[in-house]
């Protein structure tokens, strides 16, 4: 396989793991109603999947590092599988902790194909365009998470039933939770399908590419947080995932409130396509920006404008309010492929160990969402979004350090 087929193959990668995770956005509302949670319950999604990454991502570098690529891209896409057939037993279940279970595996079998993709795209070129190469790649991730909502919100969000979970008890409460239970089903076991299918083509290519053996125990990889560039990087990969999902995950029900857009649910989905929208158009943009800029500055410059545009939209209402959110997506876009880069510089034949250590921050997914979620029962979803402002803070202070900093190649890489 050649460079221009192993890129494209890449892109795919992206392209499903980007869309499978941004049907959360459209799923958490679903379960919030039908189980009647809380917001920092119905953030427990985020969770269950994001969680998977602290846990998974040193055991799929790992795989990678014995299996080689494409045979641990072809097992990352089989446990993604095994993850969307899952919701078959939790939907006849009627239980919420077992859509959390499920959630979870899907989320390991993400991480571990994030693991392949992630350094796979920095290495094929030189370092100097890293960031412009990941960037373009993320953008295909991000048209995944612009055509993924809009399908979700017409299958799980526009079928919910007229009836309130909460007049309902007993015999009649878990017929109901059983029945639109189905409709998340089905969905996922379309996914199922598909993803079947593409591990087995992956699977074809098996031998053709292969992951450098890992010459320490992966353990070692835990040394690389030693070095304050790359451990910065990790600290604000966890971070952006934090304040990016945060977001995502309230905007439905953002765009519902009689102060923003007073839109109905499954109208406020679909919007969840402009938020990711606007991270693909950035990106395709920022792809070619990042060449000409540098890339620390670019990332400071962007995460400031987040900051912008949170306040704009705890301060303003209707249109203004609820736009301002959404933009917020433009801003995000080269915020992930730029901090990875810029931690991982001169990480050389270590790249793969870096690669599982960042991807294990993105449990920041998983703690900085239900928090939001707290704050947002407790002080409303405006003041809520304080948390990811100060998430954006710091990212724009790595910007910062990384722009008027040069990385030094790591001794032995």
């Amino acid at each position: 396989m050649d460079a221009p087929e192993l890129r494209t193959f890449v892109f795919a990668l992206f392209f499903v793991f980007g869309g499978i995770t941004s049907l959360n956005d459209v799923v958490i509302p679903k379960l919030k109603d039908l189980f009647t949670l809380s917001y920092g319950q119905a953030m427990l999604v985020q969770s269950a999947f994001f969680g998977a990454y602290l846990i998974c991502s040193i055991p799929a570098a790992a795989i990678v590092a014995r299996a080689g690529y494409m045979r641990a891209a072809s097992i990352g896409l089989l446990i993604m599988t095994v993850g969307c057939l899952l919701f078959i037993p939790a939907a006849a279940s009627s239980q919420y902790a077992y859509f959390l279970a499920a959630m979870f595996v899907l989320g390991a079998g993400i991480t571990t194909v994030q693991v392949v993709s992630n350094p796979l795209i920095s290495l094929l070129g030189p370092s100097r365009t890293a960031s412009s190469r990941l960037t373009f790649a993320q953008a295909f991730n991000s048209l995944g998470t612009t055509i993924f909502p809009i399908i979700g919100s017409i299958i799980i969000l526009g079928s919910l039933s007229k009836v309130d979970p909460a007049s309902l008890t007993g015999a009649a409460l878990d017929a109901f939770r059983a029945a639109e239970a189905r409709v998340v089903t089905h969905t996922y076991i379309g996914l199922a399908i598909a993803l079947t299918l593409l591990a087995g083509v992956v699977w074809t290519q098996r031998n053709r590419l292969k992951a450098a053996p890992a010459e320490e125990s992966i353990l070692q990889a835990f040394t690389l947080l030693k070095l304050p560039r790359f451990s910065f990087g990790t600290l604000c990969i966890f971070l952006y995932v934090g304040a990016e999902v945060s977001i995502g995950s309230l905007i439905v029900n953002y765009l519902m409130q009689a102060d923003t857009l007073a839109l109905p649910q499954a109208s406020a989905g679909k919007h969840v396509a402009l938020y990711w929208g606007g991270a693909m158009v950035g990106r395709f943009i920022g792809s070619y920006i990042l060449r000409v800029i540098s890339p620390g500055k670019v990332l400071a410059g962007v995460a400031s404008a987040a900051i912008a545009l949170i306040l704009i939209s705890m301060g303003g209402h209707g249109f203004i309010s609820g736009y301002a959110l959404l933009a917020i997506g433009l801003v995000n876009s080269i915020m992930f492929p730029t901090i990875f880069t810029l931690g991982c510089e001169g990480l050389g034949k270590r790249a793969a160990e870096g690669s599982g250590i960042i991807c294990m921050a993105i449990v920041g997914g998983a703690i900085i969402p239900p928090l939001t979620g707290e704050f947002a029962d407790h002080i409303g979803l405006r003041l809520a979004l304080f948390v990811p402002a100060l998430c954006y803070l710091i990212i724009a202070a790595f910007g910062l350090y990384a722009a008027n900093r040069p990385a030094r190649d790591v001794p032995n890489a």
